[in-house]
Protein backbone atom coordinates (compact mmCIF):
# COMPACT_ATOMS: atom_id res chain seq x y z
CA UNK A 1 0.00 0.00 0.00
CA UNK A 2 1.44 3.52 -0.90
CA UNK A 3 0.56 6.22 0.87
CA UNK A 4 2.26 9.51 1.17
CA UNK A 5 1.97 10.22 4.60
CA UNK A 6 2.19 6.89 6.28
CA UNK A 7 0.36 6.31 9.76
CA UNK A 8 2.49 6.24 12.79
CA UNK A 9 -0.64 5.67 15.16
CA UNK A 10 -2.01 1.82 14.86
CA UNK A 11 -4.97 0.99 17.15
CA UNK A 12 -5.72 -3.04 17.33
CA UNK A 13 -9.40 -3.55 18.43
CA UNK A 14 -10.33 -7.26 18.32
CA UNK A 15 -14.39 -6.67 17.71
CA UNK A 16 -16.45 -4.33 15.50
CA UNK A 17 -18.19 -2.95 18.45
CA UNK A 18 -15.16 -2.06 20.04
CA UNK A 19 -13.65 -0.42 16.99
CA UNK A 20 -17.13 2.23 16.01
CA UNK A 21 -17.03 4.57 18.71
CA UNK A 22 -13.25 5.28 17.69
CA UNK A 23 -13.96 5.07 14.00
CA UNK A 24 -16.47 7.27 14.41
CA UNK A 25 -14.94 9.97 16.91
CA UNK A 26 -11.32 10.03 14.77
CA UNK A 27 -13.53 10.31 11.83
CA UNK A 28 -11.45 7.29 10.35
CA UNK A 29 -12.06 5.72 6.72
CA UNK A 30 -12.27 2.48 5.69
CA UNK A 31 -9.79 0.91 3.57
CA UNK A 32 -11.80 -1.20 0.43
CA UNK A 33 -8.73 -2.61 -1.17
CA UNK A 34 -7.84 -4.20 1.83
CA UNK A 35 -9.16 -7.90 2.44
CA UNK A 36 -7.83 -10.12 5.28
CA UNK A 37 -8.79 -7.48 7.96
CA UNK A 38 -10.69 -4.37 8.51
CA UNK A 39 -8.52 -1.40 8.54
CA UNK A 40 -9.47 2.50 8.93
CA UNK A 41 -7.61 5.08 8.67
CA UNK A 42 -7.21 8.96 8.75
CA UNK A 43 -4.23 10.63 7.97
CA UNK A 44 -2.06 10.04 11.04
CA UNK A 45 -3.71 6.82 12.75
CA UNK A 46 -4.94 2.96 11.42
CA UNK A 47 -7.17 1.30 13.07
CA UNK A 48 -6.81 -2.62 12.59
CA UNK A 49 -10.10 -4.83 13.60
CA UNK A 50 -8.02 -8.28 13.92
CA UNK A 51 -11.18 -10.50 15.18
CA UNK A 52 -11.39 -12.28 18.40
CA UNK A 53 -8.04 -14.43 20.24
CA UNK A 54 -4.61 -14.32 20.46
CA UNK A 55 -3.74 -16.14 16.91
CA UNK A 56 -5.91 -13.35 15.48
CA UNK A 57 -4.39 -10.25 17.19
CA UNK A 58 -0.96 -11.38 16.33
CA UNK A 59 -2.18 -11.77 12.23
CA UNK A 60 -3.73 -8.42 12.41
CA UNK A 61 -0.34 -6.51 14.53
CA UNK A 62 2.09 -8.49 11.74
CA UNK A 63 -0.44 -7.38 8.68
CA UNK A 64 -0.46 -3.36 9.58
CA UNK A 65 2.69 -3.84 9.88
CA UNK A 66 3.85 -5.02 7.69
CA UNK A 67 1.88 -2.83 5.23
CA UNK A 68 3.74 0.19 7.03
CA UNK A 69 7.27 -1.39 6.91
CA UNK A 70 8.95 1.80 6.76
CA UNK A 71 7.76 3.33 9.91
CA UNK A 72 10.05 4.69 12.57
CA UNK A 73 9.02 4.37 15.99
CA UNK A 74 5.43 3.30 15.51
CA UNK A 75 2.91 3.75 18.29
CA UNK A 76 0.83 0.60 18.94
CA UNK A 77 -1.99 0.25 21.10
CA UNK A 78 -4.95 -2.47 21.98
CA UNK A 79 -7.72 -1.41 22.67
CA UNK A 80 -10.73 -3.18 24.31
CA UNK A 81 -13.19 -4.88 26.66
CA UNK A 82 -11.94 -7.11 29.07
CA UNK A 83 -13.53 -8.66 32.28
CA UNK A 84 -13.19 -8.73 35.76
CA UNK A 85 -14.66 -9.80 39.49
CA UNK A 86 -16.20 -7.01 40.74
CA UNK A 87 -14.94 -3.99 39.09
CA UNK A 88 -17.95 -1.57 37.86
CA UNK A 89 -18.47 -2.14 33.84
CA UNK A 90 -17.26 0.80 32.10
CA UNK A 91 -14.14 1.04 34.16
CA UNK A 92 -10.91 1.85 32.07
CA UNK A 93 -7.54 0.76 32.94
CA UNK A 94 -4.36 1.45 31.04
CA UNK A 95 -2.82 -1.95 31.68
CA UNK A 96 0.96 -2.48 33.43
CA UNK A 97 1.68 -5.85 33.62
CA UNK A 98 -0.14 -8.83 30.87
CA UNK A 99 0.25 -12.48 32.08
CA UNK A 100 -0.61 -15.46 29.07
CA UNK A 101 -1.91 -17.97 30.90
CA UNK A 102 -1.69 -20.35 28.97
CA UNK A 103 2.39 -20.36 28.92
CA UNK A 104 2.87 -18.31 32.09
CA UNK A 105 4.93 -15.58 30.73
CA UNK A 106 4.75 -12.12 31.62
CA UNK A 107 5.16 -9.30 29.65
CA UNK A 108 5.61 -5.49 31.35
CA UNK A 109 4.62 -2.45 29.51
CA UNK A 110 6.82 0.58 30.64
CA UNK A 111 4.88 3.11 31.78
CA UNK A 112 6.96 7.00 31.17
CA UNK A 113 4.40 9.09 31.46
CA UNK A 114 1.35 9.76 34.11
CA UNK A 115 -1.27 7.51 33.62
CA UNK A 116 -5.33 9.66 32.61
CA UNK A 117 -6.94 6.23 34.51
CA UNK A 118 -5.90 3.75 37.10
CA UNK A 119 -4.08 0.83 35.59
CA UNK A 120 -4.24 -2.81 36.42
CA UNK A 121 -2.36 -6.18 35.44
CA UNK A 122 -4.59 -8.49 32.99
CA UNK A 123 -4.29 -12.06 32.39
CA UNK A 124 -4.72 -12.76 28.51
CA UNK A 125 -6.41 -16.34 28.65
CA UNK A 126 -7.79 -18.57 25.31
CA UNK A 127 -11.69 -19.02 26.70
CA UNK A 128 -14.25 -16.44 28.41
CA UNK A 129 -14.03 -16.50 31.75
CA UNK A 130 -17.11 -16.68 33.73
CA UNK A 131 -15.27 -17.58 37.38
CA UNK A 132 -13.27 -14.90 38.24
CA UNK A 133 -10.31 -14.58 40.12
CA UNK A 134 -9.64 -11.64 42.78
CA UNK A 135 -7.59 -8.25 41.36
CA UNK A 136 -7.57 -9.90 37.98
CA UNK A 137 -8.30 -8.38 35.02
CA UNK A 138 -9.15 -10.51 32.03
CA UNK A 139 -8.94 -10.57 28.40
CA UNK A 140 -8.63 -12.88 25.15
CA UNK A 141 -5.57 -10.50 23.05
CA UNK A 142 -3.70 -8.53 25.00
CA UNK A 143 -0.64 -11.27 25.62
CA UNK A 144 0.20 -11.86 21.65
CA UNK A 145 -0.54 -8.01 20.69
CA UNK A 146 1.80 -7.69 23.32
CA UNK A 147 4.77 -9.90 21.98
CA UNK A 148 4.27 -9.37 18.52
CA UNK A 149 4.05 -5.37 18.34
CA UNK A 150 6.98 -5.78 20.17
CA UNK A 151 9.36 -6.79 17.22
CA UNK A 152 7.90 -3.18 15.59
CA UNK A 153 8.20 -0.53 17.73
CA UNK A 154 9.98 0.05 21.48
CA UNK A 155 7.98 -0.98 24.83
CA UNK A 156 7.36 2.34 26.02
CA UNK A 157 5.32 2.89 22.52
CA UNK A 158 3.35 -0.30 23.20
CA UNK A 159 0.55 -0.07 25.58
CA UNK A 160 -3.18 -1.67 26.08
CA UNK A 161 -6.38 0.03 27.64
CA UNK A 162 -9.25 -2.30 28.78
CA UNK A 163 -12.72 -1.46 29.56
CA UNK A 164 -14.26 -3.58 32.60
CA UNK A 165 -17.37 -5.18 30.21
CA UNK A 166 -18.43 -8.15 32.27
CA UNK A 167 -18.30 -9.45 36.15
CA UNK A 168 -19.39 -11.71 38.55
CA UNK A 169 -22.91 -9.64 38.46
CA UNK A 170 -22.65 -9.27 34.62
CA UNK A 171 -21.41 -12.32 33.28
CA UNK A 172 -19.61 -12.02 29.60
CA UNK A 173 -22.74 -14.34 28.18
CA UNK A 174 -24.42 -11.43 28.83
CA UNK A 175 -22.31 -8.99 26.57
CA UNK A 176 -23.91 -7.37 23.68
CA UNK A 177 -22.26 -5.24 20.78
CA UNK A 178 -24.25 -1.99 21.36
CA UNK A 179 -23.37 -2.45 25.15
CA UNK A 180 -19.55 -2.35 24.49
CA UNK A 181 -20.14 0.04 22.17
CA UNK A 182 -21.43 2.61 24.66
CA UNK A 183 -19.02 1.28 26.75
CA UNK A 184 -15.55 2.37 24.91
CA UNK A 185 -17.55 5.59 23.64
CA UNK A 186 -17.17 7.06 27.05
CA UNK A 187 -13.83 7.22 26.87
CA UNK A 188 -12.61 8.42 23.59
CA UNK A 189 -11.13 11.45 25.32
CA UNK A 190 -9.23 9.63 27.42
CA UNK A 191 -7.93 7.71 24.51
CA UNK A 192 -6.97 10.30 22.81
CA UNK A 193 -4.84 11.75 25.87
CA UNK A 194 -3.18 7.98 25.66
CA UNK A 195 -2.70 8.36 22.47
CA UNK A 196 -1.40 11.95 22.53
CA UNK A 197 1.05 11.34 25.23
CA UNK A 198 2.88 8.45 23.14
CA UNK A 199 2.69 10.62 20.18
CA UNK A 200 4.72 13.15 22.05
CA UNK A 201 7.03 10.47 23.10
CA UNK A 202 7.41 9.02 20.02
CA UNK A 203 8.49 12.10 18.18
CA UNK A 204 10.99 12.56 21.21
CA UNK A 205 12.82 9.62 19.27
CA UNK A 206 15.72 10.68 17.21
CA UNK A 207 16.34 8.11 15.09
CA UNK A 208 19.53 6.04 16.32
CA UNK A 209 22.86 7.51 14.28
CA UNK A 210 23.25 5.35 11.18
CA UNK A 211 26.73 5.56 11.83
CA UNK A 212 26.56 3.92 15.28
CA UNK A 213 24.37 0.97 14.40
CA UNK A 214 27.11 0.55 11.14
CA UNK A 215 29.95 0.51 13.05
CA UNK A 216 28.26 -2.26 15.93
CA UNK A 217 27.06 -4.39 13.22
CA UNK A 218 30.24 -4.33 11.10
CA UNK A 219 32.23 -5.27 14.10
CA UNK A 220 30.18 -7.70 16.00
CA UNK A 221 27.86 -10.44 14.83
CA UNK A 222 24.26 -9.70 14.88
CA UNK A 223 21.72 -11.64 13.47
CA UNK A 224 18.52 -10.74 11.71
CA UNK A 225 16.49 -10.78 15.45
CA UNK A 226 19.28 -8.78 17.46
CA UNK A 227 20.07 -6.06 14.85
CA UNK A 228 16.28 -5.46 15.17
CA UNK A 229 17.07 -6.02 19.06
CA UNK A 230 19.70 -3.51 18.99
CA UNK A 231 17.38 -0.44 17.09
CA UNK A 232 14.76 -0.83 19.58
CA UNK A 233 16.84 -0.86 22.39
CA UNK A 234 18.23 2.20 21.34
CA UNK A 235 15.20 3.76 20.36
CA UNK A 236 14.39 2.83 24.10
CA UNK A 237 17.37 4.92 25.16
CA UNK A 238 16.50 7.78 23.19
CA UNK A 239 13.30 8.17 25.21
CA UNK A 240 14.50 7.16 28.49
CA UNK A 241 17.68 9.11 29.01
CA UNK A 242 16.42 11.94 27.33
CA UNK A 243 18.90 11.44 23.94
CA UNK A 244 22.06 11.44 25.96
CA UNK A 245 24.59 9.88 23.99
CA UNK A 246 26.15 6.49 24.86
CA UNK A 247 29.75 6.06 25.85
CA UNK A 248 30.57 2.56 23.74
CA UNK A 249 33.64 0.52 25.70
CA UNK A 250 33.73 -1.90 23.13
CA UNK A 251 36.71 -3.30 24.41
CA UNK A 252 33.69 -5.31 26.46
CA UNK A 253 32.52 -6.49 23.82
CA UNK A 254 33.24 -10.15 21.40
CA UNK A 255 29.52 -10.44 19.95
CA UNK A 256 26.46 -8.60 19.36
CA UNK A 257 25.12 -10.00 22.31
CA UNK A 258 27.16 -8.86 24.46
CA UNK A 259 25.90 -5.35 23.15
CA UNK A 260 22.34 -5.85 23.72
CA UNK A 261 23.31 -7.24 27.28
CA UNK A 262 25.10 -3.89 27.60
CA UNK A 263 22.36 -2.01 26.46
CA UNK A 264 20.09 -3.94 28.88
CA UNK A 265 22.30 -3.00 31.87
CA UNK A 266 22.28 0.84 31.43
CA UNK A 267 18.99 1.44 30.22
CA UNK A 268 17.78 -0.59 33.33
CA UNK A 269 20.16 1.50 35.73
CA UNK A 270 17.87 4.52 34.13
CA UNK A 271 15.62 6.39 36.67
CA UNK A 272 12.50 7.91 35.91
CA UNK A 273 9.39 9.42 38.05
CA UNK A 274 5.55 9.37 36.16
Amino acid sequence: MNRQSPCRIFIYAALPCEAKPLVEYFRLKKATTIQPFALYFNQELCLTVTGLGKNAMAAGVAYSQALFASVEHPVLINIGIAGHQNHDLGTLFLIDKITDVDVGKSYYPPLVFKPPCPTASLHTVSKPQLNYAPDCVYDMEASAFYETAARFSSGELIQCLKVISDNESSSAENIEAKQVALLMGAHVATIEIVLAELSRLARTITAPELQLIKQLTQRYHFTVSEQGQLKSRLSRWAILSHNQALDFDETEFHQGKDVLYWLDQHISGIEFVL
